[in-house]
């Protein structure tokens, strides 16, 4: 399962966001498909149901989705925005 590893003060921007992070001042911009993937991690989701919501909202193929969506929480991740955590068998 994902899910957001820090709270972010947020301002929407058309249909994507901009985040400040208040502990160390970083700011973060979201494009419209992050800033989707970044809503529905209010509460969290496992990888497959983040890749069938956009699949649902934009015109994509399930491949390119994949692919994208994996570099995606990859950054997000790596930032320090978002946790994984393994689903218990």
């Amino acid at each position: 399962m994902y899910e957001r590893a820090i709270e972010l003060l947020e301002a929407e921007l058309g249909d994507e966001i901009l985040t400040l992070d208040p502990q160390d001042g970083q700011c973060f911009g979201f494009n419209a498909v992050a800033a989707s993937v970044w809503r529905r991690l209010a509460q969290p989701a496992d990888f497959d149901q983040l890749r069938q919501s956009l699949i649902g909202e934009y015109d994509v193929s399930a491949e390119q989705c994949t692919e994208e969506l994996h570099e995606l929480m990859r950054v997000l991740v790596d930032r320090g925005l978002v946790r994984y955590a393994p689903t218990p068998a």
